[in-house]
């Protein structure tokens, strides 16, 4: 059983004295505290600080998600992310992940001694996590299909997933930063106490719904073109607050900004009924397709990257309830209660069609409900892991959030198969991984779709998993 005493937590590089953000928390050491009676001084070692596994759990859960749906989600379209409006498993993962930095952010910024030397720290992992964002998705890596490597400048794509991470990452942590002096160091008395007191991240994330709010549906979009093999599209828009695939101010602002060629080109919305005969599944386009259904899109462009702090902010607001509260009970209350409140909410603005879930347009519904989605979960470990102990069932995702960075690399981006992969017999799509993956998963099971999500399973997520583990036990991470 967990006990109920102050929560101290280090963030993978990160603890409470050096202010270092990243994605796992490590032990610190036993205290020792000379207690005196009125005999004698007599040294005591105090109990090691309670050690919150639910962040781990949380954070390996959502890294093993990933991997999931980008490498199961060809086969089995329903986990794979949704074309548009809508959402799918594969459309938690970006949210899950900012909302567990934010409850990361809160942890590691407990105490703040010196603010400029906070900052600069906060700022390094932030250039960190871009250069690795821009080296795994802007282009340069083409793994682990393609055997090369390089990006033509002019084609380089600026954002992607750590990117919107480090953007979200820096914008809360130096609100955090900022405002830790003018904070009360004691919990303002009455229900919304803590909300008083970080009234100034509130105040972010108000600033942040007006900003997106008033530029989606306030903002002019002109007629627009591309290029395709050769060909010039027009796409006819001239309207304001459009949410569709081709007149949306998110598309406008990024191919404005970022530039056509920079954007993604492969987006979900190829996948809609508009464009795919299968939809959801990838299908052949129909005979009347529209023009855009050929375009780019930025799923982690600009516009939506702001909406996404608010993810950041409500994971922030979890952590600063781990910290305040030290009892289960109100823990889980002010965890469950907020949660369900976002799940209702972003329930009636979907179904009454007033603000859709959208994963592409990072709208407020889509906020309200990832966001309320992961508070469940995250409740729900916390109290089966951190409360009545049981974690054996999810060691391995507990040993993928202490290496989540690793786990990132090697396997959801493809670094560790397409360096197998390099190692082939006469043609480069005969290869050790491929066997594996048809002999002893599709062959045996006769279907392409329950083999490959068998070996994603397996073969991916248990197989990283136990990598993780051994690392864990030779205390190897990988730090940011």
């Amino acid at each position: 059983m967990a006990e109920q005493g102050e929560v101290h937590e280090k963030l993978e590089g990160h603890d409470t004295k050096e202010h270092k953000i990243s994605f796992h928390e490590e032990d610190r050491h036993v205290k020792k505290e000379s207690l005196l009676n009125e005999d004698q001084a007599v040294a005591v070692p105090l109990k090691k600080p309670v050690r919150i596994a639910t962040l781990d759990v949380f954070r390996g859960l959502t890294v093993a998600l990933m991997v999931l749906v980008d490498d199961a989600g060809g086969e089995w379209p329903r986990i794979n992310h949704s074309p548009w409006n809508g959402c799918t498993l594969a459309d938690l993962v970006m949210p899950f992940f900012l909302f567990i930095v934010g409850v990361a952010i809160a942890l590691a910024l407990k105490r703040i001694p010196d603010q400029v030397a906070a900052t600069q720290k906060v700022v390094i992992r932030t250039l960190k996590l871009l250069f690795w964002g821009l080296l795994l998705q802007g282009g340069f890596s083409h793994a682990p299909d393609d055997l090369s490597y390089g990006v033509d400048m002019r084609k380089i794509r600026w954002c992607g997933i750590l990117q919107r991470i480090a953007f979200g990452y820096l914008i809360v942590a130096l609100v955090e930063i900022a405002t830790t002096k003018s904070r009360s160091l004691e919990l303002p008395k009455g229900q919304f106490g803590i909300f008083k007191l970080y009234k100034w991240h509130w105040a972010c994330a108000l600033a942040v719904v007006i900003i997106y709010h008033s530029v989606a549906y306030g903002l002019y979009v002109p007629d627009w073109h591309f290029i395709d093999s050769g060909h010039r599209f027009v796409v006819q828009c001239g309207v304001r607050g459009d949410i569709g695939p081709a007149c949306n101010a998110v598309g406008h602002i990024d191919r404005t900004i970022l530039g056509i060629n920079h954007l993604y080109q492969s987006p979900e919305w190829t996948r809609t009924q508009s464009c795919d005969l299968d939809s959801p599944a990838e299908g052949d386009p129909p005979a009347n397709a529209p023009a855009w259904c050929k375009a780019p899109f930025e799923p982690e462009g600009i516009l939506s990257s702001i909406s996404a702090i608010l993810s950041c902010i409500i994971g922030i607001h979890y952590g600063h309830v781990l910290i305040h509260f030290k009892g289960h009970m109100k823990r889980v209350l002010h965890w469950t209660i907020p949660a369900a409140a976002l799940l209702v909410l972003a329930t009636i603005l979907h179904f009454t069609h007033a603000i859709p879930l959208n994963k592409q347009l990072y709208s407020f519904s889509y906020v309200c409900f990832t966001a309320g989605a992961a508070g469940m979960i995250f409740s729900l470990l916390y109290v089966v892991i951190d409360i009545f102990g049981i974690n054996q069932p999810t060691l391995i995702f507990q040993w993928m959030g202490l290496n989540a960075m690793f786990v990132f690399v090697m396997a959801a981006s493809g670094i560790a198969a397409a360096f197998v992969n390099g190692w082939y017999w006469h043609d480069p799509s005969n290869n050790l991984v491929n066997w594996i993956k048809k002999h002893v998963f599709v062959n045996v099971w006769h279907s392409q779709r329950v083999g490959t999500l068998l070996y994603v399973l397996i073969a991916e997520i248990l197989f990283w998993g136990l990598v993780s583990g051994i690392l864990h036990w030779r205390g190897i991470y990988w730090k940011l």
